[in-house]
């Protein structure tokens, strides 16, 4: 038997425009279910696809910060994602 060759898929390299980064995190809302670290995970694709650098200074964070609050890795609290809100992305 071959073995399946696999790449690596990256939400944000597909996200050109605001429509798409609107339309990406409403499908993301709806299949969530909830899940604050999904919707972190989501906005920092977002954040990827228009430049970290740039909503982190808009947001008044480190980038480092940034990158941390919205990884998904975690369960963001309010405290942390009220200023990376979708407001700034």
């Amino acid at each position: 038997m071959g073995s399946t060759k696999t790449i690596l898929y990256d939400s944000a390299e597909y996200l050109e425009t605001p429509e798409d980064m609107a339309a990406y995190l409403e499908a993301c809302f709806e299949i969530a279910d909830g899940d604050a670290a999904f919707i972190a995970k989501a906005l920092g694709n977002i954040a990827r696809a228009k430049g970290m650098t740039e909503i982190a200074r808009e947001a008044g964070l480190s980038r480092e910060s940034l990158y941390k609050a919205l990884s998904g890795e975690r369960t963001p609290s309010f405290a942390r994602s009220s200023r990376s809100s979708p407001h700034s992305v």
